[in-house]
């Protein structure tokens, strides 16, 4: 089963110049407890922005050239369909960025674990893909405000 999960802005902002544009320590920390003994699958660039594995998750990065991650801790493929047919099945797997990874993998996800951030006043150079209100259940987990940032941890369900 695939999950996506991302915090966003009013407009889908994710981020600029592959750094997230949000200071939210408790979304991360909520993103840590959502994705915690899960697989998690990145694109390079999101790997290349977090720098290393994260523990007690099973990494997978999807790269054009495989040679360029030497990690013992990450599997790496350099194509979507083995990774699909190796890494896909019944359990909870996350899709944790990038923008192209969400909108590839939007069509195919059961579950959408988002931050929508009430605030659209940071600039961004990558987006989540547009929500189709009419293709999902929403149920609204939590609101909380942390840095002068309202926010809500939204988990949509496909109908």
């Amino acid at each position: 089963m695939i999950s996506l999960i991302a915090a966003i802005g009013q407009n889908g902002e994710l981020g600029k110049n592959n750094k997230l544009i949000w200071n939210i320590p408790s979304d991360l920390k909520f993103f840590k407890n959502t994705t915690l003994n899960h697989k998690v699958i990145m694109g390079y660039n999101t790997y290349l922005s977090i720098g290393r594995a994260l523990p007690n998750r099973d990494n997978i990065v999807l790269c054009h050239d495989i040679n360029l991650i030497n990690d013992e801790h990450i599997k790496v493929y350099n194509n979507i369909d083995e990774l699909i047919a190796k890494e896909i099945d019944d359990e909870e797997v996350f899709i944790i960025g990038g923008a192209s990874l969400y909108k590839y993998f939007y069509p195919l996800a059961s579950k959408l674990y988002l931050t929508l951030i009430e605030k659209s006043d940071r600039e961004a150079d990558v987006y989540f893909p547009k929500i189709d209100d009419n293709l999902w259940n929403k149920e609204i987990i939590d609101e909380n405000n942390e840095n002068d940032i309202n926010y809500k941890h939204v988990l949509y369900r496909r109908k």
